[in-house]
């Protein structure tokens, strides 16, 4: 019998993870791999859980660009092989430039992981492969993986009672929400966030008549960044960017019209653009919660803070949230301190909420410098580009950002156990 249907053998539980996502699984995965619990201290919520992704399925609409911080976390939960093994696609440059001048000319940023003595800038996976291989680890481990969700939580004096939809009791020590950026268990604890909408992105692989190259490619339009991430078998995925009325505008264009408004939108960059897949369109908002802990409680990934995916940081940052609570969990418990804590969780909250919170800040002012039409910004942005480009220093900052190594960052995330 699975651990899906084994409901009623569920004990109380050292840590309650809400959330078999990325962010959850991965969490789950670092605990039990570096031994801080053992499995049967651990319980993963998970109320839609993936299938196993077959052969000859389509690559998955939803990919992440994962960077080298965030590949030394999964090869740390002991699935990065797994994720390598499958439809990867390392990419050895990006190119980043503003519509109003060319992919070739000065104010274009360019990346070279042999200029920068990586073997790659990072990898395109697809998000429900990771999430299959995060899932596998933990069950394979023995961590209780239930499909439900929460229903009501009820802090109490030795940690939390949590009532899920299935009419299950648990107890848990600490319960860890990794539910998205709409969490329900973040409402339920009263924690407040700030929102703002930043439109709606087109998403689609597609076609074309030159080769990406193992290139992302992102250009900046007046309504938005469109970018091109390089797929294992040659095609790219695109992520457009836009506003509400203009991506409901490309859902409703043929498929004929749509491969056009593409390779009009990226300059033909990859030349003509022959054909593309089914296109999905979801909501673009960055969110950031005021307070990431309680007694008992804590946020990590969307949950905690959202981005806006014009530099694809938001898997990236959820990983380092996990591996950086596993950190603060695994010395707490060599302290002999409580998990749930308090005084022990705001470890985790004064390490994470100060760098999240600067790539939020940083992510929306780009996308409010380079998505407009104004004229004079316009100059500006362009000449910090050509700036940019030229001055060493600068530009290894930008490239320590994109590979995720920048900042403080938890012991695994810098290749240590």
């Amino acid at each position: 019998m699975s651990d899906l249907a084994r409901k009623d053998t569920v004990r109380d539980a050292q840590v309650l993870i809400v959330g078999g996502g990325l962010v959850g699984s991965c969490l789950a995965g670092l605990l039990v791999v570096a031994g801080t619990y053992g499995s049967d201290q651990i319980v993963l919520l998970e109320p839609r859980p993936p299938r196993r992704p077959a052969p000859d399925d389509d690559v998955d609409l939803r990919v992440s660009a994962v960077s080298r911080a965030s590949q030394r976390i999964l090869a740390a939960c002991s699935v990065w092989d797994a994720v390598a093994a499958e439809r990867n696609s390392p990419y050895e440059r990006m190119c980043v430039w503003d519509a109003a001048s060319s992919r070739d000319g000065p104010a274009a940023m360019r990346f070279d992981c042999a200029t920068a003595g990586e073997p790659d800038l990072g990898h395109i996976v697809e998000n429900r492969r990771m999430q299959w291989a995060l899932l596998e680890r933990v069950r394979a481990a023995g961590v209780s993986v239930i499909a439900s969700s929460v229903r009501a939580l009820q802090p109490e004096p030795a940690g939390m009672r949590v009532e899920l939809e299935d009419g299950t009791c648990l107890r848990a020590q600490l319960v860890v929400a990794a539910d998205g950026a709409d969490s329900p268990t973040r409402a339920m604890m009263g924690i407040e966030s700030t929102a703002v909408e930043h439109g709606q992105a087109v998403v689609a692989h597609i076609a074309t008549s030159r080769p990406h190259e193992r290139t992302a490619w992102q250009r900046f339009l007046a309504t938005g960044p469109i970018a091109l991430l390089p797929l294992h078998d040659g095609r790219c995925s695109i992520v457009w960017s836009t506003t509400q009325e203009h991506a409901h505008e490309l859902m409703a264009l043929d498929d004929e019209r749509f491969c056009s408004a593409v390779e009009e939108a990226t300059d033909a960059t990859l030349g003509e653009v022959l054909s593309c897949t089914r296109r999905a369109q979801f909501q673009l908002r960055s969110n950031h919660a005021r307070h990431y802990v309680a007694d008992g409680f804590c946020l990590v990934g969307d949950a905690a803070h959202a981005v806006h995916p014009l530099a694809g940081q938001g898997v990236n940052l959820g990983f380092l949230d996990a591996a950086a609570l596993a950190q603060v969990l695994r010395e707490a418990q060599e302290q002999g301190e409580g998990e749930g804590d308090l005084r022990v969780l705001r470890r985790y909250e004064r390490w994470r909420k100060g760098e999240n919170l600067a790539m939020l800040t940083a992510l929306d002012g780009l996308n409010r410098l380079f998505s407009n039409d104004d004229a004079w910004l316009g100059v500006a942005r362009r000449t910090g580009l050509v700036i940019a480009n030229g001055v060493g220093p600068i530009k290894r900052f930008f490239l320590r950002r994109a590979l995720g190594v920048a900042g403080d960052l938890p012991a695994v995330a810098r290749g240590l156990r």
